[in-house]
């Protein structure tokens, strides 16, 4: 059972907020009790548009972070498949009752021989990115029968920590994003690489590798550019970490994002190279429409310009077509290396700041105290003209936003601050909550809601992308039909923060991935939103009403 967010009495406070966020309360928001159906959600209506309604959910029994990561519908067999992290398997699930979903199957953990990070699906078959019992080691993609779970030939060795992969739009091709991680001493760091796997044959495949090592000897001009080559004794192969891939409708050209380098990879598909490593540049919060909340002990939504660059670092990126133009959108989630050895996160308390940064007019005050900037996250690996030097420059991790850009990497569009302002305005008592409490303010400090998933599909002449806001919660719909004024559309969040987060009835919690489902294999015979909720280890089903 899922509460509703607002009771009566509360309603007009929170119409006179959501008025201000630029938000409209759909007929009917309002009302106590309980309902099985309608979850908490903001729905801005407009003439031709796109609303969401819940259907239904199936929890994982598994206990633990990770009963529900990447999901992947096959069309052929109607079937649904599910990472299940936290048993390091793959649920099947049914969805021929989709307020109900059904475990039907597994594609079990011992046979795999390693952690599954990614599931993609095609034409009947079923390809999981496997991790290696060390991470460190090369990796592989192993195929499955959607129908049966019988395997598919032999695993297709790939490069170090394949943590994404996507099947060409011809279904042909796998591509896989090896992100090539260190070991926790910094000992051993593998390069990143983007293998593309030949399945025409399923039973013989062919693999060639996109790798970054013609770029090592380029380490300072990409430096020099804005990209982020900064680990320990690293080259730029080893440096360089692919995170997500889209490819085009064409399937000769792929996008990699590289999150913790702040860039992306341009791959020419057919030669199997990196054309280009693109810096993504850097978001400027100290204008207005760009501010954050950037402090968790202030007590209080607090959503200003700053003296802080964003780095946008996104994870999950989409392409999509407008009138023959092809472009990206990116969810900016951020991530910051963090490892025994090597540790590049740091609060702005602990860093000494020039002068001019420290008393800079929009904090109000010293700028390094809590209740402003001082708790803060920002990389120290940026920022300061010299190992000793104070730092005049602040770079914090992630921008809190989605980004549109030209497919040469052109950043056409920017949300700005508005996640942030529509979460605030609908949920005021749990702001920037984070998916393992309902705690005000506890990710302020830290990347705020972070957009982590976008899927794009396009429903009668326009396309809408949806993106999963990883720390409070639900998914932001927006209409792109001009991408460079992309205007919202809807936000569901199926989270009861009335509930403690241990409890079942806490709802859906961390979104991680999501896909579409499309009227022509749904068994509902309308299109289909699935996310996977990573925190609360379900899988959440939601009808997409296109009107």
């Amino acid at each position: 059972m899922i509460q509703t967010l607002f009771s009566k009495r509360a309603l007009p406070r929170l119409a006179a907020l959501l008025a201000a966020a630029g938000v409209l309360v759909a007929a009917g928001c309002g009302g106590g009790g309980e309902v099985n159906t309608t979850p908490p959600a903001a729905v801005e209506t407009t003439p031709n548009t796109l609303s969401l309604t819940f259907l239904g959910r199936y929890a994982a029994p598994t206990t633990g972070v990770g009963g529900a990561e990447i999901p992947a519908w096959d069309a052929t067999t109607r079937r649904l498949f599910v990472v299940n992290g936290a048993a390091g398997s793959v649920d099947v699930l049914s969805l021929s009752n989709p307020a109900a979903p059904q475990k039907v199957g597994e594609i079990a953990a011992a046979t795999l021989g390693g952690p599954v990070n990614s599931v993609s699906a095609f034409g009947g078959i079923v390809a999981l990115a496997v991790e290696a019992p060390v991470k460190t080691d090369n990796g592989t993609v192993q195929l499955f029968n959607a129908a049966n779970l019988q395997r598919i030939g032999n695993p297709i060795p790939v490069g170090a920590l394949p943590d994404m992969l996507t099947f060409s739009p011809d279904g042909k091709t796998i591509l896989v994003a090896n992100e090539g991680e260190p070991n926790d001493a910094y000992t051993i760091d593998p390069e990143g690489s983007i293998s593309i796997i030949d399945v025409s044959n399923p039973f013989t495949p062919t693999v060639r590798t996109a790798g970054f090592t013609a770029f090592n000897a380029r380490a300072a001009e990409l430096r020099t550019a804005g990209v982020r080559i900064f680990g320990p004794n690293a080259s730029v192969a080893q440096d360089l970490e692919p995170e997500y891939i889209t490819v085009s409708a064409d399937g000769r050209t792929a996008w990699v994002t590289l999150q913790e380098n702040n860039a992306l990879a341009l791959v020419d598909i057919p030669s199997a190279t990196v054309g280009q490593v693109v810096p993504l540049g850097y978001k400027n919060h100290a204008l207005s429409g760009n501010g954050i909340d950037a402090s968790d002990r202030d007590s209080r939504i607090n959503i200003q310009p700053w003296p802080v660059l964003g780095m946008y670092q996104p994870d999950a990126i989409a392409s999509f077509n407008v009138n023959g133009e092809t472009f990206l959108i990116t969810a900016n989630e951020g991530d910051a290396r963090a490892y025994t050895a090597f540790n590049e996160e740091a609060r702005v308390s602990s860093l000494t700041l020039a002068p001019a940064l420290l008393n800079n007019a929009l904090c109000g005050g010293p700028c390094n105290t809590a209740d402003r900037l001082g708790r803060l996250q920002v990389t120290n690996t940026l920022g300061r003209a010299s190992a000793t030097s104070p730092y005049d420059t602040l770079y914090a991790f992630g921008s809190r936003s989605f980004s549109v850009w030209s497919a040469t990497g052109t950043q056409v569009y920017d949300s700005g601050d508005e996640l942030e302002r529509r979460t605030a305005a609908l949920f005021p008592a749990n702001f920037n909550a984070s998916n393992d409490n309902n705690t005000l303010d506890d990710r302020s400090d830290n990347k705020g809601p972070e957009p982590e998933g976008v899927i794009v599909a396009r429903f009668g002449t326009k396309n809408y992308a949806f993106i999963g806001l990883e720390r409070i919660g639900g998914v932001m719909v927006y209409d792109l039909s001009n991408p460079r004024a992309p205007v919202f559309v809807t936000y569901i969040n199926t989270r009861d923060l009335a509930q403690a987060v241990t409890s079942p009835a806490s709802g859906d919690r961390g979104p991680e991935g999501l896909t579409i489902i499309p009227a022509s294999s749904s068994p509902t015979g309308t299109p289909l939103l699935v996310v996977a909720n990573e925190t609360s280890g379900t899988t959440a089903v939601f009808r997409i009403n296109f009107l």
